[in-house]
C-alpha cells in the first residue's frame, strides 16, 4: 500500500470548509473525484465536492462544513493510495518512470536520467544510451511501455 504525493493544502476558501490544494500532479483527473479518498497525516478523508479554480484544486471533505473545522489541515501534504489511482497500461508516474530501463530496437540498453516538462503538455525523458538523448513521451520513437518489466522500448532515428 504505497502512498503517492498529489499536493499540499495551502489555504481555505470561503467559510464553508473548502480547502485549496496546490497540485502539479499529472493525473489530477484520477485523484480529485467526488467519493475518492485523500490521505492527510495518515488519515483518510473522502472528497464531498471538487472544482478547479485558477491554479488550485478546491475540495470539501466529508464531515467538514465550516472554515474552523478545516484549519488544522493547513500546510499539510496530500496523498492518495497507489492502488486507488487506476492508471491505464500506458500511464506511468514520473517517480516510477525514473526506475525504468530503456531498450532500443537495435539492442542498446540505457537508463532514464530525468523526466521534465518542456511545456505544459510536453513531457520529455532524458535518456542515457551511450550518449544523452532527449525524447518526448508523445513521440513515435517510443514504441512500447512495459510497466510489468519496467522497460521502455524506443526506436531511434537514424543518426542518433
Amino acid at each position: 500500500m504505497d502512498k503517492v504525493y498529489v499536493g499540499k493544502v495551502v489555504s481555505t476558501h470561503g467559510i464553508k470548509g473548502e480547502i485549496r490544494i496546490l497540485s502539479d500532479f499529472e493525473y489530477k483527473d484520477k485523484v480529485f473525484i467526488v467519493g475518492k479518498k485523500l490521505i492527510i497525516d495518515d488519515k483518510d478523508y473522502v472528497i464531498k465536492s471538487y472544482r478547479h479554480h485558477k491554479n488550485f484544486e478546491m475540495v470539501t471533505l466529508n464531515d467538514y462544513n465550516d472554515i474552523n473545522e478545516v484549519l488544522f489541515l493547513m500546510k499539510k501534504k496530500v496523498y492518495i493510495l497507489d492502488s486507488d489511482l487506476e492508471l491505464l497500461d500506458d500511464e506511468v508516474l514520473d517517480d516510477e518512470l525514473i526506475t525504468f530501463k530503456v531498450i532500443s530496437t537495435d539492442g542498446r540498453v540505457g537508463s532514464i536520467e530525468e523526466v521534465f516538462f518542456a511545456s505544459e503538455n510536453n513531457k520529455i525523458i532524458r535518456v542515457n544510451l551511450e550518449k544523452e538523448i532527449l525524447i518526448p513521451m508523445k513521440s513515435p520513437m517510443i514504441k512500447e511501455i512495459r510497466k510489468d518489466k519496467k522497460e521502455i522500448v524506443i526506436e531511434l532515428i537514424s543518426g542518433m
